[in-house]
């Protein structure tokens, strides 16, 4: 059985304000967006390969990374929290992040599942606000 390492939601939006909006999002929820990874760009740069708009913010929240790596100095290879904002064919405007208590579980912490659980109701808050 496969675990839930994402959630995320439909936004009726184009893809360029939806990376607006989710960055005013964050910041709101004090993560900075570290990345941003152009992987349709990239995929017709590296490969000559065309697909829908598809961004990867890197967000981080300062404190709360602060903490963590305080925690457990490895966690670094864990982080940021990954943001996906993508267009499917159809035109529909997707943004997907990943479960911070999924991945940091692998870690097997109590200080650091505590650590995840801000993160995701943070998260958990930007998305809504879409």
């Amino acid at each position: 059985m496969s675990k839930a390492y994402v959630f995320g939601k439909s936004v009726a939006m184009s893809h360029d304000e939806a990376v607006r909006k989710v960055t005013e999002a964050l910041a709101a929820e004090g993560f900075g967006v570290l990345t941003e990874i152009d992987v349709a760009a990239t995929m017709k740069k590296k490969l000559g390969r065309q697909m829908p708009p598809y961004k990867i913010l890197g967000a981080c929240n300062p404190q709360l990374a602060h903490r963590a790596i305080e925690a457990e100095p490895r966690i670094g290879a864990l982080l940021p929290c990954n943001v996906v904002v993508r267009q499917d064919a159809a035109g529909g405007t997707f943004v997907d992040i990943m479960d911070p208590q999924s991945v940091l579980d692998l870690v097997g912490r109590p200080e650091i599942e505590g650590i995840a659980a801000e993160v995701r109701a943070k998260l958990e808050r930007v998305l809504a606000s879409l």
